[in-house]
């Protein structure tokens, strides 16, 4: 399995449309314990676009964003939410615990993490009562920028370069959140959205997906020539799958949401 080498500026040239479903994700949040002086994680800030919605919803909460990329860290903490404390740790890792948090936010991080269901029950645990886990993840990995890729990356040609391992990403259905939610104490709010979203530019759904699905795939091709024939290859399926219309491309992009309340 790739840690992937993430790219804040690549990752941002779609902000707008990466920071919406954390927007409807909040929306579902109520009230929390202690506003507004809530104590709020944002687990897998990255680039603190997502720290900074938060900081709008909640201006007088101590905010916490927690990455394991170090530039992601330093972009956050100059252009995306600069009045935030931040912590360098992986999601895996990381305790909650002792900020005794009134919300625990984590957006489009969980699919990148193996196993990830099980850190609901100690995220929830770590809340105070009545306080909330929020997150959402990508939904789209039967979709063909990803099955495309899977099916690219376990051809002969690149098979030996980036096999299985390149791309560990993986959610579950809305139905399993809700019952791990319900069995860690929660009243949970599960449900799915997908937006149809219109790419402008030359090959959009590869520059998307440069962002984030890609990231495995670039961090193991270091050679630029290897790099740019597999882009170029992985490109033209892209625009077979996604073709251009006249005001752009359509990009159907299915999220799943959830959002529990500790008893």
């Amino acid at each position: 399995m790739t840690t992937p080498v993430w790219d804040p500026a690549q990752y941002l040239r779609f902000a707008d449309e990466r920071t919406r479903p954390l927007r409807d994700l909040l929306a579902r949040v109520p009230a929390l314990p202690h506003e507004p002086a809530a104590t709020v994680l944002d687990i897998g800030c990255g680039p603190g676009n997502s720290t900074a919605v938060l900081r709008e919803r909640w201006p007088q909460a101590r905010i916490t964003g927690v990455d394991n990329s170090a530039p992601m860290l330093a972009t956050a903490r100059t252009e995306g939410e600069p009045t935030a404390d931040y912590v360098l740790a992986d999601a895996r890792d990381y305790d909650p615990a002792p900020a005794e948090p009134d919300l625990i936010v984590s957006n489009a991080t969980l699919q990148w993490i193996d196993g990830h269901i099980e850190l609901l029950p100690r995220w929830a645990a770590a809340l105070k009562p009545g306080g909330a886990v929020a997150f959402q993840v990508p939904g789209n990995f039967g979709s063909p920028s990803h099955t495309l890729l899977a099916e690219l990356r376990r051809s002969s040609r690149w098979r030996d370069a980036l096999g299985e391992g390149a791309t560990p990403a993986g959610v579950h259905e809305p139905g399993r959140y809700l019952d791990a939610l319900a069995g860690a104490g929660c009243a949970a709010d599960v449900w799915e959205t997908t937006y149809s979203t219109l790419l402008l530019g030359p090959d959009p759904v590869l520059e998307w997906v440069k962002g984030t699905a890609l990231r495995p795939v670039l961090t193991r091709l270091t050679d630029p020539v290897r790099r740019a024939a597999f882009l170029a290859e992985y490109g033209a399926l892209l625009r077979e799958a996604y073709p251009a219309g006249p005001h752009g491309t359509v990009f159907p992009f299915r999220r799943i949401f959830a959002v529990g309340v500790r008893r």
